[in-house]
């Protein structure tokens, strides 16, 4: 069994709460923070054991094993 230690963004949208890993493109959504960060773990659980069921988990290696990630902001000009 592998850990991996991986990043969530999150954010308000409709009344809900959307969370977002962005190593694995997986999301999902609660009514809460908490709540959104708890199905987000259990959808990549599942895409993890999807992944290694067809083969491709290794496809994801580098994102699931990288020790360097941050978070940032940018700003884009429309217009």
């Amino acid at each position: 069994m592998a850990n991996y230690r991986l990043s969530a963004v999150v954010w308000q949208e409709d009344g809900a709460f959307v969370a977002k890993c962005p190593e694995l493109g997986v999301a999902s959504e609660g009514d809460s923070v908490e709540h959104a960060l708890e199905m987000l773990k259990e959808a990549v659980a599942l895409y993890l054991e999807n992944a290694e069921a067809l083969g491709i988990v290794d496809d994801a290696a580098a994102a699931l094993n990288s020790e360097t990630k941050f978070t940032t902001f940018f700003e884009v000009v429309r217009g």
